[in-house]
């Protein structure tokens, strides 16, 4: 029988910066959809990648000294990058500027343009380059893109539009009918309010910089880097190159997008598509922006958050199930660090770690490693079974409503149910009563059987550890992917089976008294020093030393905090983002001194507010007497220390 197939892609993400806990995010998300529906025997073909062209890009490339092309090739390898570290499961990566792409672009073009939907004509109007959005003057807010509040550029060029108006109708009635084709309700609403406003036809190129597709009948024309962007789900899947393919994929399962960019997905493309006669996506879905303590994510503000520091802290695996357990798909969600420590410490560690350590214990010890037969019905272990196959049941359905939150919380219930019914038979007693071997080796069998059903589950959220968890109960396939339909029959786990070397997945975070956070061991360098010698300092572990991260930064500016006389406000480069900090070496260098120079800095110090300001970090000097030199390393912004 052949698998049904299934298509889902994230935003193709613009390489302007490094990509932050948001970027993360979204495509956390989507693998684990993709992991899920894997695991529900789809053939699935899952797209992610980068969007290269554009005013913005050119400009940031000209500011640099370099080609566009120079300019963001190690950014998309940075993307690459971080998602191989977080185990990002995609099929492809498109990137915008490949020649597949180009000639996808070109061709769609030159196809609307013979049908006589796109026409050349003069754009005047107003444009907001970081968007890469053009925009009405009754569209603004406050004067300014109502997207991202920055200003926009009047212009005025000769351009060719795209007939997006003749099928505004065409469009409201689709989605009008078709209630799940944008989703949430809250972005479907926007979207209808939106068309009945009147669409204007699209301007589609632009001749005022060059760095995008040329418009294949007039050179002189870029192609505009939506119409480019949004093409790029095509081209994968074998629009031109691969008839097979593209009947195989097309149209897409699932599209899933930022909120603020549900306009250009659910309104521009269907258009594109309608033009081209091709079967509309079956749903876009729109989820919510993350926010980082209670505050929007910034860089003048200093709270963007580098998930590739958060996994060299805690492990990809605690990143992804924070973010999905933490935030209801389709609504904001709020990160903070003690919220992620907690997860951490309570889920992952408590709940799921100490099931399997209890177990693989027992196992161990009463059995000799050895996973024993159960041929027990008792009323305890029978009602195990019935909730193991109920939170299967509950699982699938609501990872099929894409409603991952309340998956994760019917799979962590059922674990906590396990929990529950280590102390209900008490194993440790029954091991007492040679009489009561057959009903000890039961409760064991039921919690090894258990953890088997429960590392099928978390596969798709936590796809590390799953297969770790699958190897410490000794399977001989630990490495291989689940399957839904064994999930569902209890029994799979075979009698016999020797146990593996119990390790712990999540090692509990410890916290300071009276703190949910964890103070690194850098943070005391912050303290004066007693009489102590160094000969006197307690020791530390490779472990407690390899939580300090130091990365080598740049001192872009430095002042004085009013109304002290050590103190030194400080902004620098990490390379992937800018931080604020307070450093008390005034006494030392003088503001003018430090800027420019490059120096280390501990970067994953809890931020603490010092005279009003959040210092977000420490940089490290070296002291004798009354002397203290900032260390310095010639190495390149945002190398780390190891």
């Amino acid at each position: 029988m052949e698998k049904k197939s299934f298509y889902i892609t994230t935003p193709i993400y613009y390489p302007s910066a490094q990509l932050h806990i948001g970027h993360a995010y979204c495509t956390t998300v989507a693998d684990t959809i993709a992991r899920f529906k894997r695991l529900a025997g789809y053939d699935v073909f899952f797209l992610t990648g980068s969007d290269e062209h554009g005013q913005k890009i050119q400009r940031s490339a000209a500011e640099k000294g370099v080609t566009p092309l120079q300019y963001v090739d190690p950014i998309v390898a940075g993307f690459q990058k971080l998602w191989q570290r977080l185990a990002i499961s995609n099929d492809d990566f498109i990137r915008t500027t490949e020649d597949r792409h180009v000639k996808v672009v070109q061709e769609i073009f030159r196809r609307i343009y013979e049908k006589g939907d796109i026409y050349k004509g003069e754009y005047k109007g107003l444009y907001c380059t970081p968007c890469e959005a053009y925009w009405t003057e009754h569209q603004l807010k406050d004067g300014q893109c109502p997207d991202c509040g920055r200003p926009v550029e009047e212009v005025a060029e000769e351009a060719y539009f795209f007939k997006m108006s003749h099928y505004a109708d065409q469009l409201l009635s689709h989605i009008e009918s078709h209630p799940d084709f944008i989703q949430p309700t809250s972005r479907r609403n926007e979207m209808i309010n939106f068309i009945r406003q009147g669409l204007d036809d699209l301007c589609i190129s632009r001749t005022s910089f060059d760095w995008g597709i040329p418009v294949p009948t007039d050179k002189k024309h870029v192609i505009y880097v939506w119409f480019d962007a949004l093409t790029n789900y095509l081209t994968p899947v074998g629009f031109l190159s691969d008839p097979e393919k593209f009947h195989r994929y097309w149209p897409a399962d699932l599209h899933l997008v930022g909120k603020e960019i549900v306009r250009f997905h659910s309104i521009i493309w269907p258009a594109i598509l309608m033009a081209l006669d091709l079967p509309l996506p079956k749903q876009i879905y729109g989820h919510g922006w993350l926010i980082v303590n209670g505050d929007k994510m910034s860089k003048s503000k200093g709270n963007v958050v580098d998930p590739n520091l958060l996994i060299d802290e805690f492990g990809a695996d605690a990143i992804r199930y924070f973010l999905l357990r933490e935030i209801n798909l389709g609504q904001d969600g709020n990160f903070s660090r003690d919220a992620l420590i907690s997860r951490i410490n309570a889920d992952l560690a408590n709940d799921l770690g100490n099931l399997l350590h209890r177990t693989l214990n027992m196992i161990g010890k009463f059995q000799g490693g050895i996973i024993e037969g159960s041929a027990s019905k008792r009323p305890v272990d029978e009602a195990l079974v019935a909730d193991a196959m109920d939170t299967v049941s509950t699982y699938e359905a609501e990872m099929e409503k894409l409603a991952l939150t309340p998956a994760i919380k019917t799979v962590w219930a059922f674990i906590g149910r396990a929990n529950k019914y280590i102390d209900e038979t008490a194993p440790w007693a029954l091991a007492k009563d040679p009489a009561k071997k057959a009903e000890l080796a039961a409760v064991l069998y039921h919690l090894a059987e258990s953890l088997r059903i429960i590392s099928g589950l978390i596969s798709p959220f936590l796809p590390q550890t799953a297969p770790k968890l699958r190897q410490q109960l000794g399977c001989v396939d630990a490495l291989a992917a689940p399957s839904l339909d064994d999930l569902k029959i209890w029994g799979r786990l075979p009698a016999g089976q020797k146990i593996g070397a119990a390790e712990p997945l999540f090692p509990r975070i410890e916290t300071e008294e009276g703190s949910t956070a964890p103070t690194p061991p850098a943070a005391k360098l912050h303290a004066p020093q007693t009489k102590k010698t160094i000969a006197e300092s307690a020791e530390i572990t490779i472990d407690e030393f390899s939580k300090i991260h130091l990365r080598v930064v740049k001192i872009l500016s430095a002042e004085k905090v009013p109304e002290t006389d050590k103190l030194l406000k400080l902004r620098v480069d990490l390379g992937s983002e800018e931080r604020e900090i307070v450093s008390g070496i005034s006494q030392h260098y003088t503001p003018e001194q430090l800027i420019g120079k490059t120096v280390v800095m501990v970067v994953n110090l809890k931020p603490t507010k010092i005279r009003g300001i959040l210092s977000q970090g420490m940089v490290l000097a070296a002291s004798q007497g009354d002397q203290l030199k900032l260390l310095g390393v010639d190495m390149p912004v945002g190398s780390q220390i190891r």
